[in-house]
């Protein structure tokens, strides 16, 4: 008789958000307007520093709407990452603009500061990192080249929500920082993401642009081009169920990839940290010798009906991205690496069978 499938991962839901959303529907109030966006918005402000947090109604719009508001587009070059979700790098081609891709750090695996400046040119408009499986980039060198430069700043915070550097939460370390609260990141409101900015005149820009552009002082009269990009109610609903778990739901992933590390480190390697920084561990990740032991590994878990998925595609490697040579250890570790169950009431006792059966299927050489 075969176990019940192990996902990769699944929301943590309770009780909470039945009765939030049932209060939502109650009320009537189950679209774009309503007390729960509101509350939600200010609540995230309250938990990251945030000054200002605009909800919209998923994490690649947020990323829309930073091009947008930044006035980026045709002729425009955004320096990225080459190894993320395809989400940020789409966003750019979204308004015109032409991505640059740089290399990652074979041990953070998120964007390689370093390499960054020699990429810059006149057409350069912004930096668009990615805080990669959660774990922060290295914002202190991001920000002083951002400065030196003249460019701005877009920090993709969608996987990790709750991390921090230098004591910052993620979130609050960009001109515009965006989350994403699809069903499988740390928070959720089903679909749903959220855009941040220190900058008064940049918010209310996104708020403009994300409701149809709407005049601020005419009704149903539109001034500029706008997107219905708005959350509703039921999902911020959601959103403030959610948020006000977050510190359970980070301790219970912690714990998850401590016990990864703890009986895996000698086979495996792990994602580095920076230091003074934390990990939402929104995913837990491997790296294995060679893409053969990750594929003989994957095999024996999804025989066992436990999923796994493996990382990152390198964004130049698909079709409607222009091929680059540069970017070798995006290809080595997304080649080799593969994400773990990372869902935060995964049993301890399906952790451990997980764990056995990679220890039984991996080279000890």
């Amino acid at each position: 008789m075969q176990t019940e499938r192990i996902p990769i991962y699944k929301p943590y839901l309770g009780e909470e958000e039945r009765e939030i959303v049932a209060e939502c529907m109650k009320s009537t109030w189950i679209s774009s307007q309503g007390r729960y966006i509101d509350d939600f918005e200010r609540g995230v402000e309250a938990y990251t520093g945030a000054k200002h947090a605009i909800a919209v109604n998923n994490g690649t719009v947020a990323i829309h709407l930073a091009m947008l508001a930044l006035n980026i587009t045709s002729g425009d070059e955004v320096i990225t990452t080459n190894f993320t979700y395809v989400a940020s790098s789409n966003a750019i081609l979204y308004v015109g603009a032409s991505p640059v891709f740089v290399d990652i750090d074979p041990l953070t695996w998120n964007i390689n500061v370093d390499l960054i400046e020699a990429k810059i040119s006149s057409k350069t408009k912004a930096i668009l990192y990615t805080n990669v499986y959660g774990a922060p980039a290295d914002y202190t060198k991001l920000k002083k080249i951002a400065d030196k430069h003249d460019i701005y700043l877009i920090e993709d915070a969608a996987e990790s929500f709750g991390a921090t550097y230098h004591d910052k939460k993620s979130g609050t370390l960009g001109d515009i920082s965006t989350y994403s609260f699809f069903g499988n990141k740390t928070i959720t409101t089903g679909e749903g993401g959220m855009v941040l900015t220190p900058h008064k005149e940049l918010a209310e820009k996104i708020r403009k642009l994300k409701n149809q552009g709407n005049s601020d002082t005419v009704r149903y009269y539109h001034d500029i081009l706008g997107y219905n990009y708005r959350m509703t109610n039921i999902q911020a609903a959601i959103g403030v169920a959610q948020l006000g778990k977050i510190k359970v739901i980070l301790e219970l992933k912690k714990t998850l990839q401590q016990n990864y590390e703890r009986e895996l480190e000698t086979l495996v390697d792990f994602q580095k940290l920076l230091e003074n920084s934390t990990s939402s561990y929104w995913m837990c990740s491997v790296l294995f010798k060679s893409a053969e032991e990750k594929i003989k590994v994957m095999n024996a878990l999804e025989k066992e009906n436990i999923d796994t998925r493996p990382f990152f595609t390198p964004i130049d490697e698909l079709p409607f991205y222009d091929k680059v040579d540069d970017c070798p250890h995006s290809k080595e570790i997304s080649a080799k690496g593969m994400n773990l169950p990372s869902f935060p009431d995964l049993k301890k006792t399906n952790q451990d069978r997980i764990i056995e059966i990679i220890r039984k299927n991996i080279s000890k050489s």
